[in-house]
């Protein structure tokens, strides 16, 4: 059973803002928020639409660099390098600590390999769903409760450098969370085909490949 977790949605152009709310509008505990990542409150984990090696120089991971330190960035890579032979694969997602307790978590969590296109793929919905599960690990691992997460912050996976198209981005990105809001209890094909096709297609077209 997954725990629950209060899911922030961010991103400063109201288009995108107004596709979250549409895609998620009957999810619960999900907050869709105008706003620069520099402009957030504090919440307890934010997720990096990254690349697959940890160079965080642009977009709104350089944002973050910024904010929290570049040796936040140099902890990352090691770890890349460390626990990944030096490229994490798209669909893992992994919790680094700040050291900010105002903002003490991130999520790396790469839409793609290196900067460039993602449209017509699930790498939103791959990322996106590897940012719940490494959240959700980490929470159960923790015997103290102050070092649960909470509070998660998610970008436009996919819509800067990724080129995917904000409504997109926003269904594939609500998909993910309701299957991990609904875990499957048991496995047979009946599922596999009720998620694959949750995940492909959009009122009855295939738009992902």
């Amino acid at each position: 059973m997954a725990l629950p977790i209060d899911l922030w949605l961010i991103h400063p152009e109201s288009e995108m803002c107004d596709a979250f709310r549409t895609r998620f509008e009957k999810l619960p505990r999900v907050t869709v928020i105008e706003s620069r990542f520099e402009d957030l409150p504090p919440h307890d984990c934010f997720v990096t639409a990254a690349n697959a090696f940890g160079i965080m120089n642009a977009g709104i991971d350089a944002a973050v660099i910024h904010f929290h330190g570049v040796e936040l960035m140099q902890r990352i890579q090691h770890r890349i390098l460390d626990e990944y032979l030096g490229e994490q694969p798209i669909g893992t997602s992994f919790i680094e600590s700040t050291g900010n307790p105002d903002y003490p978590f991130v999520a790396h969590s790469p839409t793609m390999r290196v900067p460039g296109s993602i449209s017509g793929t699930d790498k939103v919905y791959a990322a996106t769903w590897a940012s719940l599960l490494a959240v959700y690990q980490h929470s159960v691992r923790q015997t103290d409760e102050t070092q649960k997460i909470n509070t998660v912050v998610f970008p436009a996976m996919g819509a800067g450098f990724g080129g995917v198209p904000f409504k997109e981005v926003a269904r594939q990105m609500a998909v993910a969370y309701a299957h991990y809001l609904s875990p499957p209890h048991r496995m047979n094909w009946d599922t596999v085909i009720g998620r694959q096709k949750a995940i492909a297609y959009d009122e009855g077209k295939l738009v992902v490949r």
